[in-house]
Formats: structure tokens, sequence, C-alpha cells
């Protein structure tokens, strides 16, 4: 049987009539700032402290977007008749956020826990070129990361742990005996 002429019409006219009389669920993000859940990629921060400046994240970067220039400083010795030491120290550290694309993989090979998600989301920028954000900009990032999960209290130990807490058992075991034999003989 060939379609009623204008039922189509009709379907459509019906589901803006249903959808019409709902109430909406746009929110008005200006004004009501959305509720993000705590671990949501929004940009990265920066924790300086912790940059050793190892160049592991610019080196694994697909997109190439991480810039880091350091120098050489000499270290005075610690005690006397030891040698000077050399360290990195951080000149620049910035991300062009208009070449990444937030896969994450700086912030899974550092090393020494310089880099984290921070929630934030809003730093749009009139110019492409300002969106090359610099290290002072990643450090104020750096406060709006939200603490990390509480550890489950009814999880098992890590394998780690358990193993040193057998090994430290045996140890304190083996010292008793070795106490408790010379009181024994006498």
């Amino acid at each position: 049987m060939p379609p009623i002429p204008g039922s189509g019409l009709a379907k459509g006219l019906a589901v803006t009539l249903r959808t019409m009389t709902k109430k909406t669920v746009t929110e008005q993000y200006p004004q009501h700032q959305p509720e993000l859940p705590p671990r949501t990629r929004g940009v990265i921060g920066l924790f300086e402290e912790n940059c050793t400046v190892c160049m592991l994240c610019a080196r694994e970067c697909p997109d190439w977007c991480i810039y880091i220039d350091s120098h050489k400083e000499t270290v005075p010795a610690a005690v006397e008749g030891g040698r000077e030491r050399s360290r990195n120290v951080l000149d620049r550290f910035a991300i062009d956020f208009s070449l990444c694309m937030y896969c994450g993989i700086c912030i899974e090979v550092c090393p020494f826990d310089a880099l984290f998600w921070s929630p934030e989301f809003e730093y749009a920028e009139t110019d492409i070129h300002e969106l090359t954000h610099e290290r002072d900009k990643l450090r104020d990032w750096m406060w709006t990361v939200p603490a990390p999960p509480a550890l489950d209290p009814a999880a098992e130990d890590p394998k780690e742990i358990v193993t040193a807490r057998k090994a430290a058992e045996k140890l304190a075991a083996a010292q008793e005996a070795e106490a408790a034999g010379p009181e024994a003989e006498a």
C-alpha cells in the first residue's frame, strides 16, 4: 500500500508537539557553571618543583606541542672534599594548546609527577598565538587540580607491601629465636 501523502509531515509535527511540551534540560552556561566529574581532562597544570627537565614529556608528545628550555648549574659539594654536581634548571616550560590533542601521554610518562590534569576549561583566546601558555599560567592551573581519590580501605594491599611485611616478620622471628637461644642454654 503506498504511503498517504503528507504522513511524514504529520509524524514530524507530532514529534515537535511532543517535545515542545516537555521541560528543557539546557543549562545556561555562562550564568550557571556545569558540574564536572572530579577527574575531568581540562588543561595541563605544571608543578614546577617536581620538574627535573628530563624532557620525557616533550620527547613523547606526538604533537610536539611542549617547549622546554633549560641550562646547567653547578652545585657545590655537600661535604668537604666532595665533588661538585651539576643540575638542570628550568628556564621555559610552555604548552601550545592549539596543537595539543589532550592525549595525556606527557602526564603518564612524567617520572616525577610534575604534570597533572586540571578541570579548567575556560582558556579561550581571540588569537591562536596566545594559546601557547608559559609556566606561570600552567602553575596557576596547578592549584585547581583536585586531590586524588581516597584509597579503598577494603582493597587488598599491594604485592610489594605484603612481601615486605612477610620478610620483616621472618626477620623478627629469626631475631627472637636468636635472642631466646642463649637464654635457654643458660
